[in-house]
């Protein structure tokens, strides 16, 4: 079984009055989780409160094999799904609630990620971060088909479109990502708020310096409140130690 050090934070950011963002940093339990709030007013909060809730619940419960994990995750996306369309039915007025989610878990030497929407979960890995979850934008769907470049998509009108999230719709497709964890691994899971404002050379950089993990997630949020905060800005780290 790997050896966890982790660490979580989330900053409303300097243009929202409110903090719809929800996290949930568990290494007891193998679970780590981002959820980032839709629906204005109050009812993103609820949206990814209810998704933290349930991960929480569902991890909760017993020490699942690898397999069950994956089933696992699968239950915490279907659970929490159910329960805002539920909550959305019961609260009219806070109609159109959702949120995207990201997921990590381990067992023996592997990670299982699920993720729906455009927050997004990193690997920094001997030096080098890459990118392990694709957007459920309808920019990356433009970018796919060569209709924009990414240069174009970090401006447009259109690059809070998202197509998929938890919440909106009966039926939820999610992705559900496996691989090896090695020793060093450093798994990044943030909300858009981080990487809207922050390239991901600048992200890498700070995961490079000799900062603490504590420090480098701080450094994360500040240097995105620093390019102009506009959303709310979630960051956890997850750093395999042995």
């Amino acid at each position: 079984m790997v050896t966890l050090r982790a660490y979580g934070k989330s900053d409303p950011g300097l243009k929202r009055a409110n903090n719809e963002d929800a996290f949930l940093v568990r290494p007891e339990l193998g679970l780590f989780v981002v959820a980032d709030g839709m629906g204005g007013a109050a009812a993103g909060e609820v949206a990814s409160q209810i998704f933290i809730d349930t991960a929480f619940e569902v991890f909760s419960n017993t020490h699942p094999s690898e397999q069950e994990k994956s089933q696992w995750i699968q239950e915490v996306f279907s659970q929490a799904n159910e329960r805002i369309l539920r909550y959305a039915i019961e609260n009219p007025h806070h109609q159109g609630l959702g949120c995207t989610a990201e997921l990590i878990t381990f067992d023996d030497q592997n990670y299982i990620l699920g993720h729906v929407g455009d927050s997004r979960a990193y690997l920094f890995r001997r030096g080098q971060l890459k990118q392990l979850t694709r957007d459920h934008s309808f920019l990356q769907e433009q970018i796919d088909q060569g209709l924009l470049t990414p240069e174009e998509a970090k401006n447009h009108a259109m690059r809070h479109v998202i197509l998929r999230a938890v919440g909106i719709e009966e039926t939820l497709a999610l992705d559900l990502l496996r691989g090896k964890a090695l020793t060093g691994d450093l798994f990044l899971l943030c909300s858009d708020g981080l990487t809207d404002m922050v390239e991901d050379s600048e992200i890498q950089n700070i995961l490079l310096s000799s900062l603490r993990l504590e420090q480098k997630g701080e450094a994360l949020i500040e240097i995105a409140k620093l390019a102009g905060g506009k959303d709310n800005i979630t960051v956890v780290l997850c750093e395999v130690i042995e």
